[in-house]
């Protein structure tokens, strides 16, 4: 064996170990303690060397080759700010994203993914890159899209960095390289998400959507205007089957009885969904669109039940008034009508003496009959607080999103058979009201939501429901219209159907069927108040 000379040996030792930095240098290292980390093919963070073994190889290395020309220098560390320490300028952070509530970013030319900033508020954006990146007396700064100078904390000391980073991979990055975070986490983040539409106004819940950026600029959505212009005729269809279906049975089947059986089942069925629209889908609308974040903080927490209020009030104040202006023209024809009939006799009378003579001590009493006026106010005071919402849900509907709008749809039609029911059974039961004024009181509701509907079909491009303005007009309706079914329903419908109406003294049987239906009203428009 031919011996190898000392000085020949240490200079393969040093070739050996310049080699092996080349390999680690093109690695993610880095230094926790003084045991230096690098990433292996799978991903994971194995230990490498520590700084003391390091350090003294490279110490005997070095004596033991005095006249070797070659130097030995320390592989860099890939973290971000070390490489900041010992040579790579850093100029820009790119590949910014978010992480629940912090955001992440790449430092340019080179190093690994940072903790750059927290997001302090769900409104609050934060730049997608950072450039002209600097040091000032030891803290680093970088430039946003606005040109202000950011103080970047986790360029400043290399092991404020380590725990940074560590911690974020703590969040996903243990097992996973920053290509799968990007293409596999932010997946999970978007199916956490629980969007739907409100009011023609999208809300999300549960996991990070509380955390997105709020806009209050109109959203770019795709709209189908085909299936828009289909889904019109599909709500008119719906909505006159359920309003005329009372109609036609109550002209169908004369000898049935408005407080029979089968009426009483959809008449109480009618009275559960107007309670339920105005508690579950007015009320949660309105105070879902006076709590966006659009609408800024409002000084008076009270406002949705303050409008609901008056609209009550409202809804009170034309039924009494109303019904006092009906009495009082009531009995100002009957006056009429009295004086004409004792000018009448009176002339009789005297042409005929013994008619006259006849008649004498017959009693002059009448009984008055009264009309039910109130009733025929109560239906028109109802179906106005119907107007006013449908024409609402019309417009919000064709404005959603092509996302969830046959969901959307899906609840809107049964949502107007439902009331559609309500209402019919009602205008059905008046019977001091012509066909032709049941027929247009039907006919009005069936044309007015697909009227909603065309409304929003031509202002598809320009509706914003997240603009203030907007709000507020639909929020204060959908108050409004809460209030006044709030009146109608439990006033007239609920209270003048059992509390002084037939059901006070009804049989086992029949109370047994309005009451189930009663509940079956409530419950199913409540399930419906999920998605509308």
């Amino acid at each position: 064996m031919v011996p190898i000379p000392k000085s020949s040996l240490s200079l393969l030792l040093l070739l050996g170990l310049s080699s092996a930095q080349v390999v680690v240098s093109q690695q993610s290292c880095r230094f926790e303690g003084d045991v230096q980390f690098c990433e292996n093919s799978d991903g994971q963070f194995v230990a490498v060397s520590t700084r003391a073994s390091s350090t003294t190889a490279a110490a005997a290395l070095t004596t033991s080759s005095v006249a070797s020309p070659v130097s030995i220098t320390a592989a860099p560390v890939t973290s971000a700010a070390a490489s900041s320490t010992v040579g790579v300028e850093i100029t820009a952070l790119t590949g910014c994203h978010m992480h629940d509530n912090v955001q992440y970013c790449t430092p340019a030319p080179s190093g690994t993914e940072i903790a750059v900033a927290t997001q302090t508020s769900s409104r609050e954006s934060l730049p997608t890159t950072y450039s002209d990146c600097h040091n000032h007396d030891g803290e680093f700064y970088c430039v946003n899209e606005d040109g202000e100078d950011v103080a970047i904390h986790a360029l400043d000391e290399d092991s404020h960095l380590e725990e940074e980073h560590d911690e974020h991979e703590g969040h996903g990055h243990e097992e996973e390289g920053e290509e799968s975070h990007e293409g596999h986490d932010h997946e999970e983040e978007a199916e956490a998400q629980n969007c739907h539409f409100h009011a023609g106004v999208e809300h999300c819940t549960g996991g990070t959507a509380a955390q997105q950026e709020a806009t209050c600029e109109r959203p770019d959505r795709e709209y189908n205007l085909n299936i828009r212009i289909g889904s019109l005729f599909i709500v008119l269809t719906t909505s006159s089957f359920a309003v005329f279906g009372p109609l036609v049975l109550r002209k169908i089947a004369k000898g049935i009885s408005t407080t029979g059986i089968r009426f009483t089942i959809i008449k109480q069925f009618g009275t559960g969904v107007i309670i339920a629209t105005a508690f579950v889908h007015l009320l949660t609308h309105a105070n879902l669109l006076f709590a966006s974040e659009c609408m800024g903080e409002l000084e008076y927490e009270g406002t949705v039940m303050a409008i609901a209020m008056a609209g009550a009030f409202l809804a009170f104040l034309i039924e009494y008034f109303g019904g006092r202006y009906v009495m009082h023209r009531r009995g100002q024809r009957e006056s009429a009508a009295s004086s004409l009939r004792e000018e009448s006799e009176i002339k009789h009378q005297s042409s005929d003496p013994e008619i006259t003579h006849a008649r004498e001590g017959q009693g002059h009493g009448h009984v008055h009959c009264i009309d039910p006026t109130d009733d025929n106010l109560s239906v028109w005071v109802m179906e106005a607080g119907i107007i006013f919402h449908s024409i609402l849900i019309g417009i919000t509907t064709v404005v959603s999103g092509d996302s969830g709008f046959w969901r959307l749809l899906v609840v809107i039609v049964f949502h107007q058979m439902f009331e559609g029911l309500a209402l019919g059974s009602r205008i059905a039961a008046l019977t001091s009201v012509s066909s032709l004024s049941k027929l247009l009181m039907a006919g009005a509701f069936a044309c007015i939501t697909p009227l909603g509907m065309g409304i929003g079909i031509g202002v598809l491009q320009q509706f914003n429901g997240s603009d203030k303005a907007t709000l507020i007009v639909l929020g204060t309706l959908n108050s409004l219209s809460a209030g006044i079914l709030m009146w109608v329903g439990f006033v007239e419908m609920w209270a003048g159907d059992w509390i002084h109406g037939y059901l006070k003294r009804a049989g086992v049987a029949l109370t047994t069927v309005a009451m189930t239906s009663l509940l079956c009203g409530m419950i199913l428009m409540g399930v419906l108040g999920k998605w509308a």
